[in-house]
């Protein structure tokens, strides 16, 4: 392959609904190209995207997969990224990867749950985008109606480039209104025939052109200047119009194809050759940490920017980078910017799903891979020791929504589980691990049960380790909402030195910013910020020299051991103020650990008589769905306890803005997707503790009671 400078490289990210046909427009474009020779599909599992034994198994994309295709002299780096709103993080990784996204269509349903994500996405990154109208071919292709659909939803910027003269069965004629010709496809696509616009098409034709020329027009100030004047555009002004358009996200442009028939693909190949801004005519770039904008200078330093990794079979891991500035040759060394360490790029590879195109050089602008680097992740910049201080800003990944716990069947399995969980974690970072200590499971988060489940899969199929996925278990807190008084006297005599420490204490709530309720003078207090979140108070009341001021830390440390065990449920306790007020010393045999004994027998007792309460964790929670299905998802939300603060609209969207305790929404995305066909979204935020209600606290209560009792 020759070397590509940074003007003759498109980087595209095929987006859009789950079975929009996505993959099948990508194995279409390297077919096109001519990187491939006979095309593969999904059905018969031979796609050069959806490779993976997973892909294979499912039928439907889980990751990311790199291509390319050479066209008119320039060279287009596609991703094919997965459709389903659990892979959002491939999503993400993708569109920081590439200057334009190609929103992929079914024209039988139109807007999906895939599509909109995917626009908020380029939103988010001010990202021009295309559309293509695909499987026109279909019985209910519908063109008309999504086009009405997707101006309501997106705007007038929809700007037709083509639309077909005979869309469902039978599909094989659109006319492209740029070059004002009818193309039409023989059977199987390849080259079309390429006409003069029917008679009886001319007038529909002229219409949807006026518009395409004042949408183009509306590129820069001396076109709009030179439309006023002539009342029209060249066809060169139209093309430099469009170009302008999508660079600055003016102009939506809907191209018409059926991936399927390999019709339409080649023009829209040429048209991103053509239109697509290069990485450095892009107005929105990526940036440093610095600062600075993203230039993709090829006389600059070197500098690579890794957006994906995977372990490839038979390869081992491989990272995918974008070349940030400079140019990358095979064997040169560069500089780790996270580690400080070196790094040798031993290889260059230009990616077509699982096969690869070795390279001697590439320089910026392009994507590439690479393997056998020694730590170098997701989010990593790899420098020239000459620009060690030019740090690509990280990717900023979704946070994940969907929590459940996973165990071993077999206990001895756990270190192994651990160990691979990790690994995934690396390589998709959507999905993040926790070994709770709290509440002694192993917490996986993640965007929904389809990715989770995407993870047993591996353990099921490659891996073949047994696990289990469970719900977690609910992080509660105990607090006390009265005072109480108590003492305790540990005393133990075995021969020679024995154990003596006595310790009266009164306990009461804690309220940021409240009074201070004891009758005890104060003589020194100590405030302590508790790991899992409020305080204790400890109160130093002794007067007269009745404890000892060395032995109060000990005591500190009894009621700290049971701060962390609560008499409730065993969680956590929080938000209590304790005032050692008085106690009795043994000349010889009192000692710390006496006292720490004493301290935490005390304090439990006094707890018990404070009016415990378990609180429970509340989220604030925005769940955005289309106003039509509203009703029935906030019936479900009312069901799950919580408290609908507010309601704002976005689109023809509406977002309900509620509180809710997170016990309540184990499995929730999937209920939410099931009320709204998928298309409902939701995000949550811890906001506070507050009190469970007393039957909750009762249902608690006794089946900790249940745990526990075969411990007693």
């Amino acid at each position: 392959m020759k070397v590509y400078q940074t003007s003759e490289i498109k980087n595209i990210a095929l987006v859009g609904g789950a079975k929009s046909g996505k993959t099948t427009l990508a194995e279409a474009m390297a077919f096109e190209s001519g990187l491939i020779t006979r095309r593969g599909s999904v059905e018969d599992k031979n796609s050069l995207s959806d490779y993976r034994e997973i892909e294979i198994d499912r039928k439907n994309s889980i990751v990311s997969t790199i291509l390319y295709a050479e066209h008119s002299g320039k060279k287009i780096n596609i991703i094919d990224v997965p459709g389903f709103s659990d892979f959002q993080g491939e999503l993400v990784a993708s569109l920081n990867a590439v200057e334009t996204a190609v929103v992929v269509i079914n024209s039988q349903i139109g807007i999906e749950v895939g599509t909109e994500i995917a626009f908020k996405h380029t939103e988010k990154l001010e990202m021009p985008i295309m559309f293509a109208m695909n499987q026109l071919d279909a019985e209910k292709a519908g063109f008309d109606e999504q086009i009405r659909e997707m101006k309501d939803f997106f705007g007038e910027k929809i700007t037709i480039i083509q639309y077909p003269v005979n869309a469902g069965v039978g599909f094989d004629s659109f006319i492209d209104l740029i070059t004002q010709k009818l193309y039409k496809y023989k059977a199987g696509g390849g080259t079309p025939e390429i006409l003069d616009i029917p008679e009886s098409e001319k007038e529909y034709a002229a219409k949807l052109h006026l518009k395409l020329v004042e949408n183009a027009a509306a590129g820069s100030d001396e076109l709009m200047e030179k439309y006023f004047e002539q009342g029209t555009l060249t066809i060169e002004d139209v093309r430099k119009g469009i170009k302008l358009g999508l660079a600055s996200r003016s102009v939506f442009p809907v191209m018409c194809v059926s991936a399927k028939e390999n019709m339409g693909v080649g023009r829209m190949l040429e048209f991103i050759a053509n239109n697509v801004p290069s990485p450095n005519e892009a107005i929105a770039t990526k940036t440093l940490v610095n600062g600075n904008k993203v230039s993709y200078d090829p006389a600059k330093p070197t500098t690579l920017f890794i957006f994906k990794t995977s372990n490839e079979q038979h390869l081992g891991e491989i990272a995918y980078m974008k070349i940030v500035s400079g140019e990358v040759i095979e064997g040169m060394d560069v500089v780790n910017s996270k580690k400080e360490s070196k790094e040798r790029i031993s290889q260059i590879f230009a990616n077509y799903g699982k096969n690869r195109t070795k390279l001697d050089k590439a320089v910026a602008g392009d994507i590439i891979s690479t393997i056998k680097l020694k730590d170098a992740k997701t989010n990593t910049t790899l420098t020239s020791p000459k620009n060690t201080s030019e740090v690509v800003t990280p990717i900023i990944f979704p946070e994940p929504i969907y929590t459940t716990a996973i165990k071993a069947v077999i206990n001895t399995d756990d270190e192994k589980v651990g160990a691979i969980i990790n690994e995934y974690c690396q390589h998709d970072r959507s999905m993040k691990v926790e070994m709770s200590r709290e509440l002694k499971q192993t917490i996986i988060r993640g965007m929904g049960e389809l990715h989770i489940n995407t993870l047993k899969w591996y353990f099921d199929n490659q891996h073949k380790i047994a696990i289990e996925i469970m719900a977690p278990k609910i992080p509660y807190r105990e607090t006390i909402t009265k005072n109480a008084e108590a003492s305790y006297r540990h005393k133990k005599q075995s021969g020679g030195a024995g154990q003596f420490g006595e310790v009266y204490l009164m306990i009461e709530p804690f309220v940021e910013g409240g009074p201070v309720q004891t009758k005890y003078p104060i003589r020194g207090t100590e405030v302590h910020e508790l790991p899992w979140g409020g305080k204790l108070i400890f109160n130093n009341c002794i007067v007269g020299g009745a404890i000892d001021t060395r032995f109060l830390p000990a005591i500190l440390k009894g009621i700290m051991e049971k701060m962390e065990e609560g008499p409730l449920t065993g969680s956590y306790a929080r938000d209590i103020i304790v005032n050692v007020y008085d106690g009795k010393m043994h000349p010889v045999d009192s000692n710390e650990l006496a006292f720490k004994l004493a301290g935490r027998a005390a304090f439990r007792e006094a707890f018990k008589n404070a009016g415990a309460k378990i609180l429970e964790p509340i989220y604030d929670i925005e769940v955005e769905v289309p106003s039509e299905m509203m009703g029935g998802v906030m019936t479900d939300l009312q069901g799950r306890r919580a408290i609908v603060m507010g309601m704002d609209s976005e689109g023809r969207n509406q977002i309900i803005k509620a509180q809710v305790p997170l016990a309540e929404m184990y499995r929730y995305s999937t209920s939410l997707s099931s009320l709204t066909s998928g298309r409902g979204w939701y995000s949550m935020k811890y906001k506070e503790y507050q009190h469970v209600p007393i039957d909750v606290q009762n249902a608690l209560l006794k089946a900790y009671e249940e745990e526990t009792k075969d411990d007693e």
